[in-house]
């Protein structure tokens, strides 16, 4: 895998911090069971199905599941992750989610302090950027991460460009399980 210029081409990196390209679900695993407060920020690319019909809103929920992580419902998920059985922690819109993490004093969506570490998974590439962006420059005090299929050079932590969705999958599905592990 490599770390291929994204379809969102258009000033996509300035400065000389990138993020850290990780392909192993395992390192992945660790950094989120590592991290105190982590906030799972979910988009509406999630509300679409697989080849094999799972819907990718069952991985993050999944993800979730595994370490209790905070749900921050974006756009029209909330609907779905409700029909999925779970209630989300918070519904924002992603511009309102990023400026509330940028401040230090903010409690957390479930005021239990502010968030250390923020994923994103399913957001569009284009605001997923400029979200990463933001809180690259602003928001010193978290790191960010991102489970979508494509790399994201603002995030602290992105996947790499996964050309096949199985692949993807299969990276999704062996995170999960790592992340049960010791759980």
């Amino acid at each position: 895998m490599s770390a291929v210029v994204p379809r969102h081409r258009v000033n996509v990196l300035t400065g000389i911090k990138s993020a850290k390209l990780i392909e192993d679900p395992e390192e992945y695993a660790n950094l989120i069971k590592k991290a105190k407060r982590p906030l799972l920020v979910v988009g509406p690319l999630l509300l679409e199905s697989t080849a094999d019909g799972k819907i990718l809103m069952q991985y993050a929920l999944d993800i979730a599941k595994s370490c209790n992580i905070p749900i921050c419902a974006t756009a029209q998920t909330k609907g779905k992750i409700v029909e999925l059985g779970i209630q989300p922690d918070f519904v924002y819109d992603t511009v309102e989610i990023v400026n509330a993490l940028k401040d230090t004093e903010w409690r957390g969506v479930r005021k239990e302090g502010n968030h250390d570490l923020v994923i994103f998974f399913g957001i569009r590439s284009d605001l997923g950027n400029q979200s990463l962006s933001t809180l690259k420059h602003f928001a010193p005090h978290l790191k960010t991460m991102t489970l979508c299929k494509h790399y994201f050079p603002h995030a602290n932590y992105s996947l790499p460009n996964f050309k096949k969705d199985a692949k993807w999958q299969e990276f999704l599905e062996s995170l999960i399980a790592d992340l049960k592990k010791g759980n």
